[in-house]
């Protein structure tokens, strides 16, 4: 600790304010020169998260406007329901894009419920605003929004943000306008992006062709989502398109989330063989057991986590058995009904890299906790 009168050096006082809610920030500044000077560094901006809530009402703006060209990586909370929040984040992300060259990185998270009937456009104007104006824009997460995207968006990012590495627009609504064809776009306008989330019905084999193309980046990640309506009437994706985009990126993992809208048949074409599952949710109104059987054979080398929420049966205690004794490489699993001692048994016995597990004997109020692995 410094003695009384010595000062810390400037890096050192960054270091500590880029760690500082913005209240604090702007009272740290107001210590003395030295503090100020930390304070305001473009250290302490470069990553910056901001609430959109009552802590920073009324100073939100004019305490960042002298610093919005520092943010090249933001993360913006805000609660749509409430007023004061939803248009302090609409003023902040218009503001932004007149700084918006330096953009790297853009996080949106809605906590909260939305309006109902509210459609978000004065939030997503506000981002195509943005993306409009940030050429550099590198990596836009808009899963936590929980308005419709559409095409109009993606092809815009597409048009006007070609060094884009990840978008994520796997977001919770009920419609998806987000279609395959500007998809393609994407991918052609944007040879570097490597991580990117999806609505099933946003894919297509040729999507799949694409990210194989011998002169393509890279690619790491494929986030889907099947959830909707349009999902479960998507054409599924051949085996041979998998292969190709496996062969040609051998380090791809694919995190796949399956929800009640799947009926059976649309999850037998969704679940192919060649699919280097890492991440698997299940969350079906049908049959769970097919599925965790399948992917028991042939997810063995790439499955990491798994998540369930299905009835209680003996096949389905079976079925996790069978998945334990293929899957060594799992870190996590979480299923959420009750299951016989066997199961748990079996994870620990055939799973030496479970990091942590939720697999209850008996039913217990909610929510339910993880147990660490031993």
């Amino acid at each position: 600790m410094a003695e009384p009168g010595e000062q810390l050096p400037e890096e050192v006082l960054a270091l500590v304010f880029r760690h500082l809610p913005l209240r604090d920030r702007a009272a740290a500044a107001g210590v003395c020169r030295a503090w100020a000077t930390a304070a305001t560094s473009s250290a302490v901006w470069h990553n910056t998260d901001i609430s959109c809530d009552c802590e920073v009402e009324g100073m939100l703006l004019p305490y960042l406007s002298a610093y919005l060209d520092h943010i090249h990586n933001l993360r913006l909370g805000y609660e749509p329901s409430r007023k004061a929040s939803r248009q302090t984040a609409t003023q902040l992300l218009r503001a932004l894009a007149g700084c918006a060259p330096g953009l790297r990185g853009l996080r949106l998270e809605c906590r909260g419920e939305k309006p109902l009937f509210d459609a978000g456009r004065d939030i997503l104007d506000a981002v195509r605003t943005v993306c409009g104006a940030a050429r550099e824009l590198r990596h836009l997460d808009l899963r936590r929004l929980p308005f419709t995207l559409d095409d109009a968006l993606v092809l815009q990012l597409a048009r006007g943000c070609p060094e884009l590495r990840s978008l994520f627009l796997d977001n919770h609504t009920l419609v998806d306008s987000v279609g395959p064809g500007s998809i393609l776009e994407l991918l052609q306008a944007c040879p570097r992006l490597r991580a990117l989330g999806l609505h099933l019905a946003s894919v297509s084999r040729a999507a799949l062709l694409a990210l194989a193309a011998p002169d393509r980046a890279p690619f790491e990640l494929l986030a889907l989502r099947c959830a909707r309506p349009e999902d479960a009437r998507a054409p599924p994706i051949p085996n041979d398109a998998w292969v190709a985009l496996r062969c040609r990126h051998p380090g791809l993992v694919v995190e796949l989330e399956l929800e009640p809208a799947l009926p059976d048949a649309s999850v037998a074409g969704v679940l192919q063989p060649a699919v280097p599952v890492a991440a698997l949710r299940l969350n079906l109104s049908g049959d769970a057991v097919g599925p965790l059987r399948f992917a028991a054979r042939h997810f063995a080398t790439t499955l990491r986590a798994l998540e369930v929420r299905a009835s209680a049966a003996p096949e389905l205690d079976a079925a996790l058995e069978e998945l334990a004794a293929r899957c060594a490489g799992l870190r996590e699993v979480h299923c959420f009904c009750v299951v016989s001692p066997s199961v748990p048994r079996a994870f620990r016995a055939h799973c030496p890299r479970l990091r942590s597990y939720t697999l209850k004997l008996q039913r217990e109020p909610h929510p339910w906790r993880p147990t660490p692995a031993q």
